[in-house]
């Protein structure tokens, strides 16, 4: 059986959990506190280096770390992964736009928000990521004005990706007022059949007020 190493207020974890619960795919799952350093470990580096998280470990044994690359294996060959190359293409074009300008922006001021770390960060930081936010709200709302989903007609792992944080912007200090088109985008999204609206608090964990080791 497929297992998960997985941290519950993770949107990254979250990418994966919700592909699964589409595909309807048993796995098993194994939390790993990476607030109280359980991704430093010799055993969990030796599955995802980077001792990050999700990863997963496949019945032979063999790992694969970082979400989008997850989502593009378990998504193969399935409705959520079309099988034409450009359209596969534009799924990784938006799955590379993801992790550069979704999480690493709005995925970090949410994180500082929420666990109380924004004061701990220079004012130019913040700006900064800000700045950069609302940048990519503006590029999703523009692109959402002309079709259903990011990557075309179709709901895809693209979707799941981009909304796993750009979503939860307001949760990251960031208004959405000016943005309709990128909110029926989320409607859209939360409305698909299997939709895993259950989402957890850095709040469960009271080591994630902590930097990472």
């Amino acid at each position: 059986m497929l297992t998960l190493f997985d941290y519950l207020p993770s949107q990254n974890a979250w990418k994966v959990r919700q592909l699964l619960h589409h595909l309807g795919q048993p796995h098993q799952t194994v939390l790993i506190s990476i607030f109280e350093g359980e991704g430093r470990t010799d055993s969990y580096l030796r599955i995802n280096p980077t001792g990050t998280v999700p990863a997963i470990r496949l019945d032979d044994g063999r790992v694969l770390a970082e979400s989008n690359a997850i989502l593009m294996y378990l998504a193969n060959g399935t409705r959520y992964l079309p099988d034409d190359m450009f359209e596969r293409a534009k799924i990784a074009q938006w799955l590379c736009f993801e992790q550069e300008r979704v999480e690493s922006v709005i995925g970090s001021l949410r994180h500082w928000m929420m666990t109380g770390k924004l004061a701990r960060r220079s004012p130019e930081l913040i700006d900064g990521k800000r700045r950069a936010a609302r940048r990519t709200l503006d590029i999703l709302e523009n692109e959402l004005a002309t079709r259903p989903f990011i990557a075309g007609g179709c709901y895809s792992i693209a979707d799941m990706a981009i909304f796993a944080y750009a979503s939860r912007a307001e949760e990251a200090g960031l208004s959405l007022q000016r943005h309709p088109h990128f909110r029926h985008w989320v409607t859209r999204v939360e409305s698909q059949p299997g939709f895993l609206a259950s989402m957890h608090s850095y709040a469960i964990d009271p080591y994630s007020v902590h930097e990472l080791p």
